[in-house]
């Protein structure tokens, strides 16, 4: 019987399970509240501050995860920390990732990397996946889109191939600001330049969360702005293919 305990507390917003969206296989997945960007297409603006989060401690995260442990390793998943940004709470989502992997759980952490270097060697070993939101390949675009720099999340993907840490790159597509061929590409170059990027989700821009920001009485940025195309989706998707990627 296992005895540890693990009373780091962190703040969380909720908690889910997902199919195919957050990682392979079924997922268990747990938003950790707190943010230090401010993407103008945001679908979790309830997720920004750390103190709208619910305090929980690892103990208590384990003995949810357990609940639908069965469920979940049945269908070939696991446990995936999103937010928010996991980052903000090293230690916390450390504890988490460790205490998954240690019993046996595949491992997933969707980051935007921008806090990359929080991310200490032992967190980054008891993550078997990385989700990594590459936001633009502009840095001034990436600044207007996210009020944070581009560079960090580069530099984080670059350790995480040093290190051999598998990554999915999420790129949400979104007309006039994400689909400049140009950009595109040289984001593809970039990626292909990796050895450890399994694939790229090429993700459409949607208004799905718009409700959130009317329900907090702050405006949604993009609100006038369209989809895109499925003409433009496949573009983008087989602009990344052209450069060696799996593209989805």
């Amino acid at each position: 019987m296992n005895t540890v305990t693990d009373q780091v507390t962190g703040r969380v917003h909720s908690w889910d399970l997902s199919t195919g969206v957050d990682g392979p296989g079924t997922r268990f997945v747990l938003f950790v509240s707190g943010c230090p960007l401010r993407c103008l297409y945001c679908a979790n603006p309830d997720t920004w501050h750390m103190r709208d989060g619910r305090p929980i401690t690892v103990d208590d995260v384990m003995a949810r995860i357990d609940t639908c442990r069965a469920f979940v390793t049945a269908a070939g998943g696991g446990v995936t920390l999103t937010g928010g940004e996991p980052l903000l709470q090293p230690a916390f989502t450390a504890s988490v990732l460790r205490r998954c992997k240690e019993s046996g759980l595949h491992t997933a952490l969707d980051t935007s990397g921008f806090l990359g270097a929080r991310a200490d060697d032992a967190l980054l070993a008891a993550t078997d996946l990385v989700l990594l939101d590459i936001k633009s390949f502009d840095a001034a675009v990436y600044r207007r889109l996210t009020g944070g720099e581009l560079a960090p999340t580069l530099r984080f993907a670059t350790r995480l191939d040093r290190l051999g840490v598998p990554m999915w790159i999420r790129y949400v597509l979104v007309p006039g600001w994400t689909d400049d061929p140009a950009r595109v590409d040289g984001l593809g170059a970039f990626l292909a330049g990796l050895d450890h990027v399994d694939r790229v989700d090429v993700l459409p821009f949607h208004k799905l969360g718009a409700h959130k920001y009317t329900a907090l009485g702050i405006p949604f940025p993009l609100h006038d702005s369209p989809g895109p195309a499925p003409e433009l989706v496949e573009r983008v998707r087989g602009q990344f293919r052209k450069h060696g990627l799996r593209a989805h």
